[in-house]
């Protein structure tokens, strides 16, 4: 069973890495311009109008400050995510960031959306990644660092 933890994990780390990953370079044009199929915003401006409409209780000026908090935490997470470098760690920041995106889109969006999204799947893997005990394929293995439970 230990054999199918292992890779479990690491598909999981890699899964949720590249999620987030994908969701940054999509919202800094990379990956295409907006409009084109599969590209969810493909400028920055779409993504703070975005932003804005799951935040309308903020400012304009705070959503966007906001936008930039997540997307930075995203990139971060995704980054750590992938290497499993303080995996528990950036599992826990990840499950939070996901559920409170999923709250957000719940209460502007409705609950269709989160779930159409797997948002709340996507938190619930996250939280799950946290409570394993050992990383095998990570840079925290190959550093010593293991989590403390």
């Amino acid at each position: 069973m230990k054999k199918y933890t292992d890779t479990a994990q690491l598909f999981l780390r890699i899964a949720l890495g590249l999620g987030f990953l994908s969701a940054v370079l999509d919202r800094i044009g990379y990956l295409g311009t907006a409009g084109q199929d599969n590209i969810a915003w493909g400028n920055w401006e779409s993504f703070q109008e975005y932003t804005h409409t799951l935040l309308p209780f903020l400012s304009k000026p705070i959503s966007d400050i906001m936008g930039f908090i997540a997307t930075a935490a995203e990139a971060l997470f995704g980054l750590l995510l992938i290497i499993g470098y303080r995996t528990r760690q950036s599992a826990i920041g990840s499950f939070l960031l996901l559920l409170s995106f999923a709250f957000v889109m719940t209460i502007t969006l409705g609950l269709k959306a989160p779930l159409n999204y797997s948002v709340f799947s996507a938190s619930a893997g996250a939280f799950v990644l946290a409570t394993l005990s050992y990383y095998r394929w990570s840079l925290d293995n190959y550093l010593g660092k293991v989590p403390k439970n």
